[in-house]
């Protein structure tokens, strides 16, 4: 299975449905919760170009982006694929 991290605020409805959707796959993932942690904010950052909004979603180090960029990539298959499903 891959490898897949979110960094995620608390209070983020997207984070929210992302972790929902990414459950409802069977998908294992790391969460890391940015509220109150300038230190992981800054990791994100640093890893997104400086993208603030969340969640931030990664598959085996590759950035796929917001909730919405990883159920375009799960619409044309290549979210499976990426899972190795």
């Amino acid at each position: 299975m891959a490898d897949v991290v979110i960094y995620t605020k608390t209070y983020c409805p997207f984070s929210k449905e992302c972790k929902e959707f990414l459950a409802e796959k069977g998908v294992d993932f790391d969460e890391k919760v940015l509220d109150n942690d300038p230190d992981t904010q800054a990791e994100m950052e640093a890893k997104t170009g400086e993208r603030q909004d969340t969640p931030q979603v990664f598959v085996n180090g590759h950035h796929i982006g917001t909730y919405d960029d990883l159920k375009a990539l799960d619409e044309t298959g290549k979210l499976n694929q990426l899972l190795k499903r």
